[in-house]
């Protein structure tokens, strides 16, 4: 049984403490793998290494730093395959969709280490006088980035590029539930040793890594409770954090749309990764016209969802994570039954090991239900029937969380009304789009924190201005 290391200063190497937690294959409930329970010994030493390495990495030109995060980046894509193998057997996510999300964060960090070139790192303002200012943004030293399950290379690159292009360096501790592909991730790094480093571990390594006074900024995925423990830690330091917590994402469908179209565009927001994605579609609000239609092209769609270990050729959904998450999905769907919703399709567990659940519709579902309220992140799709648009942008925007929403509806007042809903990305007619032009902050429980395009750079230095006053008339300085 492998035992996984951390990497601290370009060297692996164990826990400094004896505790392990076990990495279980959901699809089997096998033990795959062992990892360090965590410590504040480990993360002191990558923090250090991280503050060595800082001087160095920053003292590089911009356009040096970028080409070594893109030579990275090459290699990564090089074992794509190999990172959406383990990314299956430590999470269950199909290797097909591992593959595709892999190498989107590929080329998004190539993207967003390129931002580097043209972001201004130095100006200089002339004044009528002849005096100037030269504004500077320096990078914040040593940075931490911890990640969730649900993703775990392209959480971690998606956060790594800007930190690391604008000179700062890096602790990256992932969840203890997935840690078997960031391993291999970073054992393809090929940065100078110490910009870089990894802590394995739970709450032991993640706690004393996010509140460590000469961490400057914690770049945090989880959830909202988690999320605000990070906040408060870093706010107690007067350092930064860009919390991305949770979702309970809303969809929208207009009176006008295809039914049949739409509800096979529904059912991958609401199943794709099995419902586990922060941006999964979780509450769904259907235009009364068009709601049987809808609803039964959405059962239809959630039949053809079929589930295995995320090896099989088309199988399109593999297991929940573990028992835990599984729990909170039978806890939602129960809630809804008791309180008057129909299962239209699924809520039978398969017999077997591994901790699977089938797509699940369910309608006759009300605003009352935990199924509305509390992030399920599992394969579900609540149903909600509406007498129009207006009612349910309404419903769509009152909820405490506010990270991204869909819309579809073909008319231009309604497209126009989309923009109304308080969350962080509106995707209209199209689930997950957008490029690298796409700036957003989480409202709500969801986080804070702006990302996407400058903004990422903007976190990720510190700015400081140094004014020059003009030499007075007699041409030099006073003596």
């Amino acid at each position: 049984m492998k035992t996984l290391q951390n990497l601290i200063g370009g060297i692996w190497e164990d826990s400094l403490d004896d505790a392990l937690l076990d990495v279980v294959n959901p699809a089997t409930e096998d033990v795959v793998a062992r990892a360090p329970g965590g410590s504040r010994a480990d993360v002191d030493r990558a923090v250090a290494a991280a503050l060595r390495a800082q001087p160095g990495w920053a003292a590089l030109p911009v356009a040096d730093r970028v080409a070594r995060i893109s030579a990275w980046a090459v290699t990564i894509a090089e074992h794509a395959e190999e990172l959406a193998e383990l990314e299956c057997r430590e999470m269950g996510q199909p290797t097909g969709v591992g593959r595709t999300f892999i190498d989107g964060a590929v080329a998004g960090l190539k993207v967003s280490a390129a931002q580097a070139l043209s972001y201004g790192f130095e100006e200089t303002v002339s004044h009528p006088d002849g005096s100037a200012t030269r504004i500077l943004r320096r990078p914040l030293g040593a940075t931490a980035v911890i990640t969730p399950w649900n993703f775990p290379v392209p959480m971690v690159l998606g956060a790594l590029g800007p930190l690391l292009a604008a000179g700062n360096t890096v602790v990256v501790k992932p969840s203890e539930r997935s840690p078997l592909s960031t391993v291999r991730l970073f054992e393809l790094l090929n940065l100078p040793s110490g910009v870089v480093n990894l802590v394995l571990g739970d709450a032991r390594a993640g706690v004393p890594l996010a509140e460590h006074e000469q961490i400057q900024l914690v770049h945090f995925t989880g959830s909202v409770e988690a999320g605000r423990k990070v906040g408060a830690g870093t706010g107690r330091l007067l350092h930064r954090a860009v919390l991305e917590l949770g979702g309970k994402d809303p969809v929208v469908i207009d009176s006008g749309v295809d039914p049949a179209t739409t509800a096979a565009a529904v059912a991958m927001g609401a199943f794709l990764n099995t419902g586990q994605i922060c941006t999964s579609m979780e509450r769904i609000y259907v235009h009364q016209d068009i709601a049987d239609e809808f609803t039964d092209a959405l059962v239809q769609a959630a039949q053809t969802y079929t589930m295995g270990d995320g090896h099989d050729e088309g199988v399109m959904m593999g297991p929940l994570v573990d028992e835990r998450q599984r729990d909170i999905v039978r806890r939602h769907v129960a809630d809804a039954v008791a309180r008057g919703a129909t299962i239209r399709a699924g809520g039978v567990e398969p017999d077997g090991k591994g901790f699977f659940y089938p797509a699940t519709v369910l309608a006759d579902v009300d605003e009352s239900m935990l199924v509305m309220n509390e992030e399920t992140f599992g394969p579900l799709a609540p149903v909600v029937v509406v007498s129009s648009f207006e009612e349910g942008l309404e419903h769509a925007s009152r909820s405490r969380f506010g990270l991204a929403a869909t819309v579809y509806t073909n008319d231009p007042d309604h497209i126009a009304a989309a923009a109304q809903i308080p969350a962080g990305v509106v995707w209209v007619n199209q689930w997950q789009g957008g490029g690298p032009e796409r700036l957003y902050e989480p409202a709500g429980d969801s986080g804070m924190g702006a990302t996407g395009a400058t903004a990422a750079y903007d976190a990720a230095t510190r700015p400081a201005s140094v004014h020059i006053a003009a030499w007075p008339a007699s041409g030099g300085p006073h003596r």
